[in-house]
């Protein structure tokens, strides 16, 4: 059996929830805002999967539109732990089988709880669909509920 390309992942997970997700090739971009720019989009539609590690190395997906960033008091809050650390590169792909800037919570190889910035509510999103120069877009409520997803305010301005 051949190993499933990211998008695949994406693509079988997506149809597991009942989730319609469209993936679309894009070309590289050096920001936030150029990458809205090709797609279309402003830069607070594009959403940020963040895998968090936890101090018992569990993880959790936050995802925070762009022009925000992490607030981590808040965040610790929602998890109700205090201590939360980004992981370096190797051991985000470990936790969910994605590179950086790729990660999304779908298809990751462990389903991690997602908490999801309630800005992102309402909106349709796009964010990274599992390997490089693609995007995938999706309507960010049917998102939160396929995961049954946490919806608080974490982020902050960046």
């Amino acid at each position: 059996m051949s190993e499933l390309t990211g998008a695949d992942r994406v693509r079988a997970d997506a149809a597991a929830r009942g989730l319609e997700v469209e993936i679309i090739e894009r070309p590289a971009a050096n920001s936030l805002e150029e990458a809205a720019e090709l797609m279309g989009i402003t830069p607070a539609d594009i959403v940020k999967s963040l895998v968090v590690k936890r101090s018992d190395d569990t993880f959790v997906f936050a995802l925070v539109p762009g022009g925000r960033k992490i607030s981590w008091p808040k965040l610790r809050a929602v998890v109700g732990v205090n201590k939360l650390q980004l992981p370096d590169a190797s051991r985000a792909l470990a936790a969910t089988g994605y590179e950086r800037g790729t990660i999304t919570p779908l298809g990751s190889t462990t389903a991690w709880p997602v908490v999801a910035d309630v800005s992102i509510a309402g909106r349709r999103v796009s964010m990274g669909a599992g390997e490089h120069g693609r995007s995938l877009f999706v309507d960010a409520d049917r998102l939160i509920d396929a995961f049954g997803a946490t919806v608080a305010d974490i982020s902050d301005p960046e």
